[in-house]
This record gives structure tokens, C-alpha cells and sequence, in this order.
């Protein structure tokens, strides 16, 4: 089978590989619709580590076309949703995790671009599959369906991890798709004032309409003293976007018994650290927390629901949409340029499931 990957760092491509094994508890899927990912450009170009002859893409709806003797649940033919995070629900890790994120080792259960080749491919394997497909809800589209497997669930993690209360003064650093899903799930939860931090118009349309109520342009200034002139300081920042600083800067902003939770995806040689005032010399109960989003069907099934029925539409992120096979690869190019007017592409595989 084709699928479009990085034969090493730094050097994408299409890749030539046979299609995938399905164990008695996996399915075989083929996708309908892709989105790439910015962590697959950060993957690609090392910031996850070197990695060979990898497919890529990790966000898919698509089609079973074979499933495991002990499948229950699924059978060719059905249209499924694709959580990014599909643990292996045997592993002893996933017992003692959070957010079933860890099966076998640290970030075990992000399998697609780590351990298992991705979703931007002719056929890729879901392991466990009885516990990390679902089907589409009945009133959600297959396009916000697609935004729930990871920029919904990855940002709504963080309104979650910062534990958003009604009320609360909220920053999110970086409105890019995540940090859009952020601002909406830091809504949801009921939080009162939402800054977003970011400069392209497009994003602060869409974060405006998420619940966002105000912006902060760090071309205009330290972003630290903007939020202090407008808040006096947030009850929580979620980091979604930034650099290695971007910690001291959501310590700087938060209140004493605040909570940062970050989200971002930092780059492998990163060394992250800041100022011991900006915690509060590590005694102002400024709480820091991180974590990869939540894994398996339950979650994406909460996440749709939460599309249907209180109308939260995910996919207003999509910006740029695609149609074929081959056009993975310009979607692929427009995610790792990052053009001006660019929130999330897509990628309806149409040729594909024609043949």
C-alpha cells in the first residue's frame, strides 16, 4: 500500500509498505477523511526524535474494511471515528493512568507515528478495536466528528486539567486549532472571562465565537503585562502554542491557588525553565499540570455528544479543504508552511474509497 510519511528527519515523502496485520482484537480501516496535524510536521522534522520510514497523520474517520476474530462490535463495512489515542486496553499502564495515554511506556498509547504507522495511508490498524473505535452520532458530521479525535479532545483536556469553574479568569496561550478547542471547552465549563492570546484574524474570529472576550496580540507587547493590565491576573491559563519560555509566562500571569495546564507539544531538545518569583518561590500553590489527551471510544462518544446536543460545532476550524489521494501531500506542505489564513486542513480521501 502508498502512504504519505518521512523517510527519515526532515524528509517527507510517499512511502511504499505493506498493508498492515489485523490481530484478533483489531480492525483495518480505511480512511474517508484526513486531517494533518502539526504534530506530524513536529515529527517530521525531529522534534519527536529521529524516526524511519514512518507513515504519517494520526486524525481520521474512515471505513472498516476488516476486522479480528474477537471483535464484537464493528464489521466491514462501518463508518468509524478514529480517537488519536488508542491504548492497548491488556497493558498494565493503562490501569494506572489519568488519561489512558500511557499503556506500555510515557505516551505508549499514541501509537499512530510512534509505534504503528499513521492514518495517511490507503489502510492503517486500529489495535483493541472494541475499545478505541465508535461509530458516528447520529446529528454530528463527519467533519466534526474528525475535529473530536484530537483538536477537541487535546484542547478541552486542558480547560479540563486546569479545572475550569464557573467564573473563572481564563488565558489561553496560542489560538491555533488546540488552543480554539480550549477557549471552547474553557466556556463550556463555565468560565467568565476568556483571553485569547494570538495575532491572525481568521483565529480570533473563530476563538470570538468559541467564547473568547477578549484578545491579547503579542506583536504588541509582553504578553505577561498585557494580561496583568486587563486581569490583575487569570485564575487559569491553559498553553496551547508558544516557545520554551511560555511556562514563565503562565506562571507570571496566574494567581496565587491558580492552575497552569499546558498541552503544547514541545520540541525534543527543549530544556523548559523560569523564574522560582514567577511560582511564587514555589509556595504560591500555583499548580502545573500537563498531559496528553484522554484515549479510546468513550471519550470521542462524550465529545460528540457534546457537539449534538449543546451545539458546540468543531468544525469551524477547518479552513482549508482538499479532495484525493494524492492531495494528502499540498495539505501536508500547508500544514508545515503554516500560511497566513491556515487554522486546520482537511482531506476527503474520495478516489480512495471509489475504487
Amino acid at each position: 500500500m502508498r502512504g504519505y510519511g518521512m523517510f527519515s528527519v526532515n524528509h517527507p515523502g510517499w512511502l511504499e509498505k505493506e498493508r498492515p496485520t489485523c490481530g484478533p482484537l483489531d480492525a483495518i480501516v480505511a480512511p474517508t477523511i484526513v486531517a494533518p496535524c502539526s504534530s506530524d510536521t513536529h515529527s517530521m522534522h525531529g522534534g519527536a526524535g529521529p524516526k524511519d520510514n514512518m507513515i504519517l497523520g494520526h486524525e481520521a474517520v474512515g471505513t472498516v474494511v476488516e476486522v479480528g476474530s474477537a471483535v464484537r462490535h464493528f464489521k466491514p463495512g462501518d463508518f468509524v471515528v478514529v480517537p488519536c489515542v488508542t491504548p492497548d486496553w491488556l497493558e498494565i499502564g493503562v490501569q494506572n493512568s489519568k488519561s489512558f495515554s500511557h499503556d506500555s511506556q510515557p505516551f505508549g498509547s499514541f501509537k499512530f507515528i510512534n509505534s504503528e504507522d499513521g492514518v495517511m495511508a490507503e489502510f492503517f490498524r486500529v489495535v483493541c478495536a472494541d475499545a478505541n473505535l465508535t461509530l458516528l452520532l447520529d446529528g454530528v458530521t463527519p467533519e466534526q466528528a474528525l475535529m473530536t479525535v484530537d483538536m477537541m479532545s487535546t484542547g478541552f483536556y486542558g480547560a479540563e486539567m486546569a479545572d475550569v469553574q464557573f467564573g473563572d479568569t481564563v488565558v489561553v496561550i496560542g489560538i491555533g486549532p488546540v488552543g480554539l478547542m480550549a477557549v471552547g471547552g474553557a466556556a463550556l465549563r463555565g468560565a467568565g472571562r476568556i483571553i485569547g492570546v494570538g495575532t491572525r484574524p481568521n483565529c480570533i474570529k473563530v476563538a470570538r465565537e468559541y467564547g473568547a472576550t477578549d484578545i491579547v496580540n503579542y506583536k504588541e507587547g509582553d504578553i505577561v503585562e498585557q494580561v496583568m493590565d486587563l486581569t490583575g491576573g487569570a485564575d487559569k491559563v491553559i498553553i496551547a502554542g508558544g516557545t520554551k519560555d511560555t511556562l514563565g509566562q503562565a506562571l507570571a500571569m496566574t494567581k496565587a491557588m491558580g492552575a497552569i495546564a499546558s498541552v503544547n507539544y514541545y520540541d525534543a531538545a527543549d530544556t523548559l525553565c523560569f523564574p522560582a518569583l514567577a511560582w511564587g518561590l514555589g509556595m504560591a500553590n500555583k499548580d502545573i499540570r500537563s498531559g496528553f489527551c484522554p484515549g479510546g471510544a468513550a471519550r470521542i462518544q462524550k465529545l460528540m455528544a457534546t457537539i449534538k446536543y449543546r451545539g458546540f460545532d468543531a468544525a469551524k476550524i477547518i479552513s482549508h479543504t482538499f479532495h484525493g489521494f494524492e492531495a494528502m501531500e499540498p495539505a501536508f506542505k500547508l500544514m508545515d508552511e503554516k500560511a497566513p489564513d491556515l487554522i486546520k486542513p482537511i482531506v476527503y480521501i474520495d478516489d480512495l474509497q471509489a475504487q
